[in-house]
């Protein structure tokens, strides 16, 4: 089977991603519809192909020897707004629409359930298998259905919510990143609804009575006082956002975290939140400071953000192992200080 003309071979993927690491995919496919992408899977199959799927690149480390097979882009366009019931209003997305605009639309024509993501770098369709969330919202509570075309038997079809496996950070898609490729996401918003305002820093930044405008606005503002905006001109940039997810852990594992704490003698209480029957929060940016790892340190051209811990930055001309073995550091200091295993958040391109 001839290539499709869209394909593009040898194509480079740092550019391609806000880490700006990495090598070379033997295919690129940009895929507008889902026909490119019918066509794209097909090729990859005739050929024997692996095949990896690649968004915005802002939540993904591409490693140093590239990709050897099909990278597969998503970058199907177009918002489709419809009614719904009980004063709702239900968007259906095409999963290569880019997020932050998004989520801009919506406060502006005033529908409410998104103004915390304002930010947020990257495109619609990783925002379900991620289950993106900040200052106190998540994709989970306003997604109504996600729309895939299924890698195993070629079918397209909804997935309700329901069925989506949403967690903490996690999906069902982002589990089995081989099962399928979204394709859209239906979202269900409240036209005129107030902000969500639950996240404590966010409540001190706005005043009484704040609309989503204002709500949106003081969410960017906290972003960019950590260098979580996506700004060239920002040293920070260069990096996949938070690195660390919020390790979630027992109980009693989390009292043990707190009674290492106070017998380290590190002057402050170990921040914690309920997750759930007989399960703990822990702050991730907390533990890597108590650490011994400051905001900016580094080796060589990598380290930690100078705004905020959770972010591993290239600060120019770094490769994706060195990135990798500082992070790396940075999870064997805290498994060591606190007894806390921390998962990385972007994922590694062909390696789930």
């Amino acid at each position: 089977m001839h290539a499709p003309d869209f394909l593009i071979a040898d194509a480079p993927l740092a550019p391609r991603t806000t880490l700006a690491v990495g090598g070379h995919a033997a295919w690129l496919a940009p895929c507008a519809d889902e026909g490119a992408a019918r066509a794209a899977l097909a090729f990859a199959a005739t050929r024997g192909l692996p095949v990896a799927v690649l968004g915005g690149g802002s939540n993904t480390l591409v490693p140093d020897e590239g990709f050897p097979g099909l990278v597969l882009s998503p970058e199907l366009k177009g918002v489709q707004v419809a009614a719904a019931g009980a004063g709702r209003v239900v968007l259906t997305v095409g999963a290569g629409e880019d997020w932050d605009g998004l989520v801009t639309r919506a406060v502006g024509e005033g529908w409410a359930g998104l103004e915390c993501l304002a930010g947020i770098p990257g495109r619609v369709g990783a925002a379900p298998i991620q289950n993106i969330g900040a200052y106190g919202q998540e994709v989970a509570d306003v997604c109504q259905a996600v729309q895939v075309l299924d890698r195993r038997d070629g079918q397209v079809r909804w997935i309700p919510a329901a069925a989506c496996g949403f967690g903490y950070r996690h999906s069902r898609f982002k589990a089995d990143p081989e099962g399928a490729l979204v394709l859209a996401v239906r979202l269900e918003l409240v036209p005129g609804g107030a902000p969500t305002v639950r996240y404590p820093q966010l409540a001190e930044a706005l005043p009484a009575g704040a609309d989503l405008a204002q709500a949106r606005a003081a969410v960017l503002a906290l972003r960019r006082s950590k260098s979580m905006v996506y700004d060239p001109a920002d040293p920070n940039h260069r990096s996949a956002g938070s690195f660390f997810v919020n390790p979630v852990v027992a109980d009693a594992h989390a009292d043990r975290v707190a009674a290492r704490v106070q017998a380290l003698g590190l002057g402050a209480r170990l921040p914690r939140w309920p997750a759930g029957e007989g399960q703990s929060k822990l702050s991730a940016a907390w533990l890597i400071e108590r650490a011994g790892f400051e905001r900016g340190v580094g080796e060589g051209p990598v380290g930690l953000s100078t705004q905020h811990t959770l972010a591993v930055v290239n600060r120019g001309g770094a490769r994706a192992g060195q990135v990798l073995r500082f992070a790396r550091r940075i999870q064997a200091g805290v498994q060591r200080a606190f007894d806390v295993a921390l998962e990385m958040e972007p994922r590694i391109l062909g390696r789930g």
